[in-house]
């Protein structure tokens, strides 16, 4: 697969913003005894976060990522894709499992679903 077959889903960049500035507001403090250097690990966790959480989905399947780490879910396995209450995208494994899908809204699951090639059902509760 080519990048181009790839959907991409991140939080909001304004969350990376927010960390950098947090990180300049942190320097000061951080650097005026070297045991407060450990405050630095916040901002620094949170820009990492931003940029690299999300979906990415192609035909062949969604990868979920955190902070550290992914999980691959081939289409196979994806039972259907739905809304929870509060807005957020949700699918639903064909063992039962239910995973959230990091900063994917109900709204995108239409989007989603159009990159698989597949048929899934797709709706809210």
């Amino acid at each position: 697969m080519t990048r181009a077959d790839t959907i991409r889903f991140r939080h909001n960049q304004a969350i990376l913003v927010a960390a950098i500035v947090a990180f300049a507001g942190t320097l000061p403090l951080a650097t005026a005894n070297w045991w407060l250097l450990w405050l630095l690990l916040i901002p620094l966790t949170v820009m990492v976060w931003a940029w690299r959480a999300g979906t990415d989905a192609d035909s062949r399947e969604l990868r979920l990522r955190a902070l550290a780490g992914q999980r691959r879910i081939p289409w196979e396995q994806v039972a259907g894709l739905t809304g929870d209450p509060r807005g957020r995208g949700v699918v639903r494994l064909d063992d039962g499992e239910v995973l959230l899908l990091p900063a994917v809204r109900a709204d995108d699951l239409p989007r989603l679903v159009s990159v698989t090639g597949q048929e899934l059902s797709a709706g809210t509760d």
